[in-house]
């Protein structure tokens, strides 16, 4: 599923002008991966592992993770659950993970969801697009509550200036 956007990603990358921004730490409003942290988490995939003893789920294998509308893509999700081992309280993802909302999506190595406080924190060739805008990084720091974060480590910022 998620070769599918993988090409998407890269014909609006390649797109875009050759003029770039650079910069160590840019602050970005993500309005299109805002999304209800309260909503219910649905995750399906081709393999699941369950550890009683930690209180951990491993799925494995076209990993597709759903909450409202966003949608998370990756090889592998370990689930860890509350103190109550009722309720997830965070994803990690790993194996080239995809998180898609709205307009808005981003791409990397890696992520890391906790979800009562709604922060993803994705690392590794991070690259986040915004409809025709793209921007590159190491890590991104998204707050889903909120629909804000940030790009850090060697940030190159891509963009059509606006027009009338």
């Amino acid at each position: 599923m998620r070769s599918r956007f993988i090409p998407l990603f890269l014909a609006a990358a390649l797109a875009l002008p050759l003029g770039a921004a650079l910069a160590q730490g840019t602050n970005v409003a993500f309005g299109g991966l805002k999304a209800d942290t309260r909503l219910p988490v649905e995750v399906t995939a081709e393999n699941l592992t369950v550890n009683q003893t930690d209180g951990t789920a491993i799925f494995s294998g076209d990993v597709l993770v759903k909450q409202g509308e966003m949608r998370m893509q990756a090889g592998e999700v370990r689930v860890e659950y509350d103190a109550t081992g009722k309720a997830i309280s965070r994803l990690l993802a790993t194996g080239g993970v995809l998180v898609v909302n709205a307009t808005d999506a981003a791409e990397a190595a890696a992520a890391d969801y906790t979800i009562a406080t709604g922060e993803v924190i994705m690392t590794g060739g991070v690259l986040m697009t915004q409809g025709q805008a793209a921007i590159k990084g190491e890590r991104l720091v998204i707050n889903l509550k909120t629909g804000t974060g940030r790009m850090e480590g060697g940030v190159t910022t891509t963009f059509t200036p606006g027009g009338d």
